[in-house]
């Protein structure tokens, strides 16, 4: 789940359909405690017939739970009858890592299981953040070769610790509104469009430029300038860090490829200027008003696509491949050692990571597994999605994901993302701001906020 980023989010892709965000909190839940939060000795445990209440702090929607999800927190429960699962979640991932953060400053308010952003990973496989979190090589059963070759090792230490086990994966894609493109002039064929703009996001964005010369009122082509920055730059072989995790942000190419792009969009009058997954639900509003014709798709993306459109929406919207696929969210399940509850909590964390699990949160809601096991399985091989019919969103999403090489990651990925998405690029749709100027303010604010 994304979205900003994994930062992700909140749909239901009833399926058999698909990201995921990447979109992102008080995810580590509220600062009252109750009897499965504080801290207390790691060996802590429940016995088997305890009535415990294991709380799941996340952001966005990681397709777990029992009403617009999977249902997978209700059938655990059902296979536990003495464990309830409490879902902490809010929408926006800087938030909630913000949280997170001090909460694990502190030791104290800690959720059971804290799901942790692929663009904070970096941050938090550091030494001062890592030992708080339990170790799953030291775990039995967990095996690092079950998820995709680079999945574990964006969540192992320095020193050969694993903190996280991994919910998604983030491959891209093209969501569109064939409606609107027809209305537009424009061809409606996935394989066609994928074709007009394989291999450069400027053709893309060219694309858009026709779109919005014949586009039905009051609709833009694209949702967001930040959404196709953050798809723009998933694509890059170069981001935000180097190998060493030193911040480049301010000399890397695939940053500037994805600030000139996105910014060219922006000043061409082809996005639509909405904050994915604001917690005001303006983005989720706009889809069913027809605000605009398309949106940047991690597979995380796809049930938001599906919930927020609505049924008025089902056979209007496609997914067709992007000009270049790159890796946008994913995230992590981490434990606390401080929990009352560890060995429960870890417990749960493999059973929802999972190959088994991963493919039912696929076929319901569209997050692609990030387990080789599950992206091999037919039932995600073969999966289509009645909400977008004929397309194969299975082979779609699941080839993307085994062909990702993705970008080295960096501490501080996270908060230059959003610093660059919401304070330079929503600063140009919402105030005018010119790029130049917006970038400055970009560069002052990392700065002033990223200690390195």
């Amino acid at each position: 789940m994304r979205t900003s980023g994994r930062t992700r989010k909140a749909a239901v892709i009833a399926v058999a359909g698909l990201a995921a965000c990447a979109t992102l909190i008080t995810g580590c839940s509220s600062d009252s405690k109750d009897d499965s939060k504080g801290s207390s000795d790691s060996s802590s445990s429940a016995s088997s017939n305890e009535k415990i209440t294991l709380h799941v702090g996340d952001f966005g929607s990681f397709g777990y739970d029992n009403e617009k999800g999977a249902a997978l927190y209700a059938e655990y429960q059902k296979l536990h009858p003495n464990i309830t699962i409490v879902e902490d979640n809010v929408s926006d991932g800087q938030q909630y890592w913000d949280k997170l953060k001090l909460h694990l400053t502190q030791n104290s308010g800690l959720d059971d299981i804290q799901a942790i952003e692929v663009g904070y990973i970096g941050l938090a496989i550091q030494p001062n953040l890592a030992n708080k979190f339990v170790d799953f090589k030291t775990v039995q059963g967990f095996n690092a070769d079950d998820w995709l070759p680079y999945k574990e090792k964006q969540a192992t230490t320095g020193d050969g610790k694993i903190i996280g086990l991994g919910t998604d994966a983030g491959p891209t894609a093209i969501c569109y509104n064939k409606d609107a493109f027809a209305k537009a002039g424009l061809p409606t064929d996935r394989d066609q469009l994928a074709s007009q703009w394989n291999g450069d996001w400027q053709k893309f964005i060219d694309l858009g430029k026709q779109f919005q010369a014949k586009a039905p009122a009051g609709m833009k082509f694209s949702d967001s300038g930040s959404g196709l920055f953050n798809a723009i730059l998933a694509s890059q072989p170069t981001q935000y860090s180097d190998a060493n995790g030193k911040l480049i942000y301010d000399t890397s190419q695939g940053v500037k490829t994805a600030w000139d792009l996105s910014t060219e969009a922006v000043e061409a009058g082809i996005t639509a200027g909405y904050q994915q997954l604001d917690p005001q639900n303006a983005w989720t509003a706009a889809f069913k008003t027809n605000k605009f014709a398309t949106v940047t798709c991690p597979s995380w993306m796809v049930g938001l696509v599906q919930s927020n459109s609505g049924p008025a929406g089902q056979g209007k919207w496609d997914i067709a491949a992007p000009p270049q696929v790159g890796n946008w969210g994913g995230s992590f399940l981490a434990v606390p050692k401080s929990g009352k509850h560890v060995k429960e909590a870890t417990e749960l964390a493999q059973w929802l990571t999972a190959p088994e699990q991963q493919i039912k949160v696929f076929q319901k809601f569209g997050n692609i597994p990030s387990t080789v096991k599950a992206l091999d399985d037919p039932a995600v091989q073969n999966l289509t999605n009645p909400y977008f019919p004929g397309t194969p969103v299975g082979k779609l999403f699941a080839s993307a994901a085994k062909n990702i090489t993705p970008a080295p990651i960096g501490p501080w990925d996270g908060n230059v993302k959003d610093i660059i998405t919401k304070n330079g690029i929503m600063d140009m749709e919402k105030r005018h701001t010119s790029k130049d100027k917006a970038w400055s303010n970009v560069t002052s604010q990392i700065k002033d906020k990223v200690v390195q």
